[in-house]
């Protein structure tokens, strides 16, 4: 038997329940007091990106709402534009540094639809590759992460700010 080591998950693993318990990831990413250790990618007023600590690819991001609310239907205007804004930018970013194929854009909204956390409503980003979908995926059952967190974080920030400032490029 072929075995692939990620110990990296055991992390994850270990403190799920732990995090569950902790209250809502969201709310305590919104107040973080370290954007570089909490992986906040940007701000806004009413919203923020995250790069994701247990991606499905490298660039994996989440946008949401700082207030916890659970639907998109619970969104002010304002919060809505505010995320799809947001979306629009990361997606500008994760090009200009990675160069991606294409994206999965979704949501999971409550718990039987694979919500991790069901009452805070959030939207993924997720990069694509011609290829990303290959061997230890689909017949492993295992995803290979070829970035590390800090490294991707550091890029994806840095061409965010680049949107806001072109001259900096």
């Amino acid at each position: 038997m072929d075995i692939l080591w990620a110990g990296w998950r055991s992390d994850y693993v270990r403190s799920a329940e732990a995090l569950d318990a902790a209250g809502c990831l969201f709310c305590r990413l919104a107040e973080a007091d370290s954007d570089e250790e909490a992986l906040v990618l940007e701000r806004t007023g009413l919203a923020f990106s995250v790069l994701n600590r247990f991606p499905y690819t490298s660039g994996h991001l989440m946008v949401a709402p700082y207030r916890h609310v659970a639907t998109p239907k619970d969104l002010a205007r304002e919060e809505r534009l505010e995320i799809w804004e947001l979306i629009a930018r990361s997606q500008r970013a994760l090009e200009a540094e990675m160069s991606p194929a294409g994206f999965n854009l979704g949501a999971n909204i409550g718990k039987v639809a694979g919500a991790g956390v069901p009452g805070h409503f959030h939207l993924h980003l997720v990069p694509r590759w011609a290829g990303d979908t290959n061997f230890m995926s689909t017949v492993g059952g295992t995803r290979v992460v070829p970035e590390a967190l800090e490294e991707t974080w550091t890029r994806i920030r840095a061409a965010l700010v680049a949107l806001r400032d072109p001259d900096r490029r």
